[in-house]
């Protein structure tokens, strides 16, 4: 695109910390016996235990996923011969009231042979903080351009391209796991705030410089 006139070209950028909207953790019930009808009764009996709990919590749960079933014999290390069978079957858990995350998280570590992991603090997709984020981004950038030309003894007069240059947004997650017992540990937790970026590339046309 042929311009008349001089041009500045910047970046504009913003940083935000926000807090988190969604918290994401895993629960993992497992089942190991000699004989593989045993191991997997008792791991649909944990598994159906897990799905209780879960459906008790009400509307703090707001999605709840099956996203790994894994069967496998044990083998001795010489031939094929099978002297046990492992099973494991983890739900992901997605909840938005955080108040109820670590007494919901500890109920199912208190499952006998549950493994609790997580949380995964994360931010909705369509969050107003990336939309926020993009506009600061602007907002930047044209502060940047005015400085260059005032620096110049010019203004600027018309904006020629604008692109997104910002890296893709990265959750950032703190994770703690556990296993059930007989008593479940005490567990406070604390939501970390979530990193949101956005960058642009502008190039703007300004009037012509007083130099000298």
């Amino acid at each position: 695109m042929a311009v008349d006139g001089p041009v500045v070209q910047v970046r504009g950028e913003a940083y935000r910390e926000v807090p988190p909207e969604l918290a994401r953790f895993a629960v993992t019930a497992t089942a190991r016996d000699r004989d593989r009808e045993v191991t997997l009764t008792r791991l649909a009996e944990r598994a159906a235990a897990v799905r209780v709990l879960l459906e008790g919590a009400g509307p703090v749960v707001v999605r709840r996923e099956t996203g790994d079933l894994r069967v496998r014999p044990e083998t001795r290390r010489s031939g094929e011969r099978v002297v046990a069978w492992h099973g494991s079957v983890t739900t992901t858990v997605t909840v938005t009231d955080f108040t109820a995350l670590g007494e919901l998280m500890l109920r199912l570590a208190d499952q006998d042979q549950v493994e609790v992991a997580g949380p995964w603090w994360e931010l909705h997709p369509d969050s107003p903080a990336h939309r926020e984020a993009r506009h600061a981004a602007i907002g930047d950038a044209l502060l940047r351009a005015r400085e260059y030309a005032e620096a110049l003894g010019a203004q600027v007069t018309a904006l020629i391209e604008l692109a997104d240059a910002g890296p893709a947004d990265r959750p950032m997650f703190a994770r703690a796991a556990f296993a059930g017992g007989d008593t479940p540990p005490e567990l406070e937790l604390d939501p970390q705030p979530q990193t949101v970026q956005a960058a642009v590339q502008a190039r703007f046309t300004i009037s012509t410089p007083v130099l000298g």
